[in-house]
């Protein structure tokens, strides 16, 4: 299933980050997701603040879905996966997943979808063109609508 990821982002578990079980505490994890989301768009080219200012159009996010494989305790290394795995109309829809660092060793996947939208009337947009053909020249996978 790593083999499906072209991207990662590492983490180091901080003690702030677990609860008293000295696993990571579960909203954690969708802050690794937002985090890992912001850095795939960096690694993309996509300029994600400069388009949503230049445009006045950005995205909302409208799922959030965490399923929890394994623990993850404080101080262990990780990396999350992400990928586009489809594009809608107005929509993305973002695959995560959470190894142990460097393995196949799975703790949690995750989806994301985000809605594309006029910041003015907050109504959804197109997703643009220019968009679309960046996330498909790196997603071998991607299904479109």
């Amino acid at each position: 299933m790593r083999q499906d990821f072209w991207f990662h982002h590492p983490f180091r578990v901080r003690y702030s980050e677990v609860d008293a079980q000295a696993v990571v505490f579960n909203a954690h994890y969708l802050t690794y997701f937002d985090t890992s989301i912001t850095e795939y768009f960096r690694a993309l080219g996509y300029d994600y603040l400069g388009e949503a200012t230049r445009t006045g159009n950005d995205f909302h996010i409208v799922r959030s879905i965490v399923d929890y494989k394994a623990p993850i305790r404080f101080d262990e290394e990780i990396d999350v996966c992400v990928r586009v795995g489809r594009i809608g109309r107005s929509s993305i829809s973002l695959a995560l997943a959470i190894f142990a660092k460097g393995s196949d060793d799975l703790r949690a996947t995750g989806e994301i979808v985000w809605v594309y939208t006029d910041q003015k009337t907050h109504r959804p947009v197109a997703v643009t063109d220019s968009l679309r053909t960046l996330i498909a020249s790196r997603e071998k996978d991607l299904a479109r609508d």
